[in-house]
């Protein structure tokens, strides 16, 4: 028999159910089409102007899946799964629109919007590519809706929908009823450690990189297909560009995010799914400066080729990582599985195949030269760097795929104990390595260089650099690590050589700034994140002895976090710090610390951070974001680590609860035997007995003959005058005895009618006052990054670097 289920609002789940079958069709159609087009076109563009067309309609139906489900859950309508499980009615708007993108389904739409917003600039831009480009990424596409359909067939299921409903996706016996909705008063609401602005910009961002890096993809093998080998490197490189820029800057964002949101301590942990990011990022910068080494010398051909295919690949293999759950124990966020593991694995075979089929089938057409480099020649270093960059990317690739190379050999390879230190032990020499080559490259000309003047230019460069690594060695306090000192010296000799580059481009040589400026802003980054990650220090050292329990031990180490007592400063590396008290604002709890600096009796600095905690009530824990002062030279970091877990109250004033159980929050009950008229004294005031009422209701119980309700009216007056109106009642039903208490909240009272002793025609009455609040106190951990600002102002100058060389680039691209 089937169940109407009432207040459900199917229209815009089944429209955008719709809208995904749609995405698909169209973008299968497409992808035919230019197929067709690509081999042979007739005399009238016909397959072209249908592929065309198809993409359009594409992009109408992944606007209109974006919009249906946004209006889901922006309407609340917990009727369906993605809904309830992603977002909540407290959520303030920029928090919904994160909680859009939250789960899986979300973020493959993400990643579709941006490929078909790519997908119309190439319609318009791509002129005689459009053809075979267009046919690769309509694949792409292809795939990425099917993602979406959440359809059966043969028994085997194609994707997740985000417009399934809640009583198709979890069972439980409320969905037998049809007034279900009825209970389901709230979603499960956004994770809270995602609760942060730069979650509004990142994901949008990185998806915007994903989506644009098939763009070269698409390029080099159009090139192949259609056997314009050359000519594809030009068209490719602004979009290469503008994908290293685009995903560079939404891996920093994700550094800010973990820098601001996370409690480890720090912008970049080398979990997982982070290292699933930064690999085809690598890959792909390594493939525009081999893409450059071809086109000034005719060199690499093969290299070029094969790290712009293998980047998008690396992308298809990130996805699978953070989405097929493989990643579940190694990675605190990557998805959980959703069935797609089969799935994503088609998706990267096809993408294999295209890239292994197209390089076999031209392997013999491809251009090679004889010829070798010359040493001093741009090329050549050019072509090193990328092998410094692809080993380097091998290394992360390798570690950080344990559990598929333990999936797929049976192998128990364990992931590193300190995954940090065990990076850094190999990244870090690559790092120098690279940052070496990104500076004295710019001394060398293509095809060859007159070694004297390339020496010359090298010696006094590093005669400046060894100065202004000492000083700065000095001034950080880094001289403990060999090997972070080598790094400080590449990074600043990086910096002068392209410095003096971007000094000739002020004479009017502009075109040559792009790079100079990008690698200026790389080696500011590289010296800011060692040593942010190599000097910082927790200044919150616990000298008290207090060990704050063997659960907090287990997640914190207590030498490193100091207790506070409201209002009581405590002495904290140069600072006074005194906690103030705490407010809330949603689902979150923000504590106010603050911040002083006191010499000679004067006030040099004075400031307020608020931490915040989100309470778990079932798990006792808290989910803490910090808080962060920024200085010019240095930050000062905060977060709370435990703080009082706050109890459920009983209610607030005219709720009744049944008083047959004690409460521990309670001083132990006075009992008082009263009569109308008579006073009872409490702590903060007094109780006056006004009368009974005979014939009192309880809401929800209905009284059979026999039955006795009987309510005490009080009248209960604080010392400040304010008078508080109160009737516990006294139950007799079914010959069994029961008492309701009647709460205040605001004097920590709880009233009950407990006893009627006919005899003496007295009433009995409990009172209940809440024990003296204890002191409020948190536990606190600072921790202090030094020239923290060098790694963000890096980041900042190597976007502007990047896209001055997309400005070039493009001029280029015109031209030709």
């Amino acid at each position: 028999m089937d169940i109407k289920f009432e207040g459900e609002h199917l229209l815009p789940g089944s429209l955008g159910q719709f809208f995904i079958i749609l995405s698909f069709g169209s973008a299968l159609l497409a992808a035919i089409s230019y197929y067709f087009a690509t081999i042979k076109d007739l005399p009238d563009n016909s397959w072209r102007n249908l592929g065309r067309l198809a993409t359009w309609v594409n992009s109408l139906a992944v606007i209109g899946i974006g919009s249906c489900l946004f209006y889901i859950i922006y309407n609340h309508l917990f009727e369906y799964h993605y809904a309830w499980a992603h977002s909540s009615r407290s959520l303030p708007t920029h928090y919904i629109i994160s909680s859009f993108w939250e789960g899986q389904e979300g973020s493959f739409w993400l990643w579709m919007f941006w490929q078909s917003f790519l997908a119309n600039i190439l319609v318009w831009r791509a002129k005689s590519w459009e053809n075979s480009v267009l046919a690769i990424v309509m694949l792409s596409q292809v795939f990425l809706a099917s993602m979406l359909l959440g359809v059966e067939i043969l028994g085997t299921r194609i994707g997740s929908s985000p417009f399934i409903l809640l009583r198709e996706a979890v069972e439980a016996p409320i969905f037998s009823r049809p007034d279900y909705l009825s209970l389901v008063a709230d979603g499960n609401g956004l994770n809270p450690l995602l609760q942060n602005y730069w979650m509004v910009i990142h994901p949008p961002t990185l998806f915007l990189g994903f989506a644009s890096m098939i763009v070269p993809f698409a390029y080099a093998i159009g090139g192949l297909w259609e056997k314009r080998f050359k000519d594809w490197t030009t068209v490719a490189l602004p979009w290469a560009l503008f994908a290293v820029m685009v995903l560079g800057a939404g891996i920093i964002m994700g550094s800010f995010w973990a820098y601001e949101a996370l409690n480890f301590g720090g912008f970049w942990a080398w979990d997982p799914v982070e290292n699933a990011s930064i690999i085809p990022w690598l890959t792909l910068i390594a493939a525009v400066h081999v893409i450059l080494a071809y086109r000034h010398s005719g060199h690499s051909y093969f290299t070029a080729t094969f790290l712009t295919l293998i980047s998008f690949v690396l992308v298809l293999y990130a996805s699978f990582l953070t989405r097929s759950g493989i990643l579940g124990e190694t990675s605190v966020h990557s998805f959980t599985d959703l069935g797609m593991f089969g799935h994503l694995i088609v998706y990267i075979a096809v993408f294999v195949l295209l890239t292994v089929g197209f390089i076999v089938a031209r392997w013999k057409e491809m251009p090679i030269t004889k010829k070798d480099e010359e040493t001093y020649s741009r090329e050549f270093w050019l072509f090193v760097g990328a092998v410094v960059l692809a080993l380097s990317c091998g290394q992360i690739l390798y570690t950080t795929s344990g559990p598929v190379i333990n999936a797929i050999l049976g192998t128990k390879i364990a992931p590193p104990v300190d995954v940090i230190a065990h990076y850094n032990k190999w990244q870090v020499p690559f790092a120098v390595v690279i940052t070496f080559i990104s500076g004295f490259t710019q001394f060398l000309k293509y095809k060859n260089t007159d070694p004297k003047k390339f020496f010359s230019s090298m010696l006094t460069t590093i005669v400046i650099a060894v100065v202004f690594t000492g000083a700065f060695v000095y001034l950080a306090k880094i001289h403990s690590n060999l090997m972070y000192i080598v790094l400080t010296f590449a990074g600043f000799f990086s910096l002068i050589c392209n410095g003096k580059i971007l000094l000739e481009a002020f004479k009017g040589k502009w075109k040559l700034a792009g790079s100079s400026v990008a690698h200026m802003g790389f080696a500011l980054l590289v010296i800011g994140a060692l040593v942010a990650a190599a000097t910082n220090n927790v200044i919150s050292i616990n000298n008290s002895g207090a060990g704050y329990g063997e659960e907090f031990a287990k997640e914190n180490n207590p030498k490193e976090n100091i207790m506070l007592y409201e209002n009581e400063p405590v002495s904290m590396d140069k600072y006074t710090v005194t906690y103030l008290g705490d407010s809330i604002a949603g689902p979150n709890t923000f504590y106010k610390v603050n911040y002083k600096v006191v010499n000679n009796g004067k006030i040099k600095e004075n400031f307020t951070l608020y931490p915040n905690a989100q309470q778990n009530a079932k798990m006792r824990s808290i989910v803490a974001s910090p808080d962060t002062r920024h200085y010019l030279l240095n930050d000062i970091y905060t977060h709370v680590s435990s703080v009082p877990l706050q109890e459920k109250t009983g209610g607030h004033e005219h709720e009744l609860e049944e008083s047959s159980h004690s409460d521990e929050s309670y001083d132990t009950p006075a009992i008082t035997m009263v009569s109308p008229g008579d006073t009872v004294r409490y702590r903060n005031g007094f109780i006056i007995v006004k009368g009974v009422n005979r014939n009192a209701n309880i809401e929800k119980i209905k009284l059979a003959p026999g039955d006795l309700a009987i309510g005490l009216d009080l009248e209960v007056h604080n010392n400040n005058g304010k008078v508080y109106n109160a009737q516990p009642l006294y139950l007799i039903k079914g010959g069994n005895v029961f008492d309701f208490g009647k709460a205040i909240d605001e004097e920590g009272l709880k009233l009950r009618f407990s006893k009627i002793d006919p005899q003496q025609g007295k009433l009995e009455l409990t009172v209940l006052e809440k024990k003296p609040a204890e002191k409020k106190w948190i536990v606190m951990k600072a921790i202090k990054f030094p020239y923290i600002n060098l790694y963000w102002g890096g980041t900042i100058i190597m976007v502007i670097g990047f896209l001055l060389s997309i400005f070039r680039r493009n001029k280029e691209v015109k031209t030709a």
